[in-house]
């Protein structure tokens, strides 16, 4: 599970301003730190499958918003991609 500090960490990374934590960037943000949290646990785990599949459901998620932010501001979904690397 994200601590926390993780979580607010992710959170600043992409903030349009002070208050903003639901924002399609953030929710990315969250999400790809949850990702990379449950990948470690499931190279340590391979037969968890309740976990493998809520992953794969986080992945479904964040690539539902990463295409909505890519339909309605290119400059901004650019912007997320670079920020935290997901595309090469």
């Amino acid at each position: 599970m994200l601590q926390p500090a993780e979580k607010t960490k992710a959170i600043k990374s992409l903030q349009a301003h002070k208050k903003d934590t639901g924002s399609p960037e953030v929710q990315i943000a969250i999400f790809t730190e949850q990702i990379k949290e449950l990948t470690k646990h499931l190279q340590t785990h391979k037969k968890d499958e309740h976990s493998r599949r809520g992953l794969l459901k986080m992945v479904g998620k964040r690539r539902s918003l990463l295409d909505y932010l890519s339909k309605n501001d290119a400059e901004r979904y650019q912007a997320v991609l670079k920020k935290l690397s997901l595309r090469r």
